[in-house]
C-alpha cells in the first residue's frame, strides 16, 4: 500500500462513546422560510448549532430593515461572518460588510445598526455565554442564551407546523 493509499484511508478505530453527534445542514440559508426564527420585526435566526452542554449558539442572524437592532454586551467572545449585506456598532469606526469576520471581545458593549441603504444582511455569529441587553447607561432589558434560542425554536417550529422537536437536530 502506497503512502498516498493510507492518506486517502479513513481512520480505522471507532471514534469515541462519549462524543456526540455532528451536525450538517446542506442549506445553511433554508429555501424553507419556515426555518427563520422571528426575533423581532424583519429579524429572524436560523438555528445551526444550540450548545446546551456547553453554553453558546451559532446561528444566522437575518435583518430586513434598517435601524438600531439592539444595545447589548457580552461576557464571553462573540465570531461573526458577514454572508450579506452590512452592519456597524455605534461604538466603532469600521463597517463588518460582505465577506467581513468580526471578533467581539468579552466584556464589551455595542449597539448594532444597519444602514438605510441595506435592504437584507445575513451575517453567521458564534454567541458565547449570554447576550445582556442594555440601554445606553447599561440598565439591564433583558437577555438571551441557549437555553432562551432553544425555546423560542421549540415554540416557533411547533406553531409553523415544522412540530416542536424540529429545534432537537442542532442542539448538542
Amino acid at each position: 500500500m502506497s503512502q498516498d493509499d493510507h492518506q486517502r484511508m479513513p481512520y480505522q478505530y471507532p471514534q469515541p462513546a462519549e462524543a456526540s453527534t455532528e451536525i450538517v445542514v446542506p442549506q445553511a440559508i433554508p429555501e424553507d422560510e419556515r426555518v427563520w426564527v422571528p426575533q423581532a420585526e424583519n429579524v429572524d435566526f436560523r438555528p445551526l448549532c444550540l450548545n446546551a452542554s456547553q453554553g453558546y449558539w451559532v446561528n444566522l442572524l437575518r435583518v430586513r430593515k434598517s435601524g438600531v437592532l439592539s444595545r447589548h454586551r457580552h461576557p464571553n467572545p462573540v465570531h461573526g461572518v458577514v454572508l450579506k449585506g452590512r452592519w456597524r456598532y455605534l461604538e466603532h469606526d469600521w463597517v463588518a460588510e460582505e465577506g467581513s469576520y468580526v471578533y467581539e471581545p468579552p466584556g464589551e458593549t455595542h449597539t448594532l445598526v444597519v444602514d438605510e441603504d441595506v435592504e437584507e444582511m445575513i451575517t453567521l455569529f458564534q454567541v458565547n455565554g449570554v447576550m445582556y441587553y442594555v440601554d445606553p447607561w447599561g440598565k439591564h432589558l433583558g437577555f438571551e442564551d441557549v437555553f432562551t434560542k432553544i425555546d423560542m425554536c421549540r415554540q416557533h417550529y411547533e406553531a409553523c407546523g415544522l412540530g416542536g422537536d424540529f429545534v432537537d437536530q442542532f442542539i448538542r
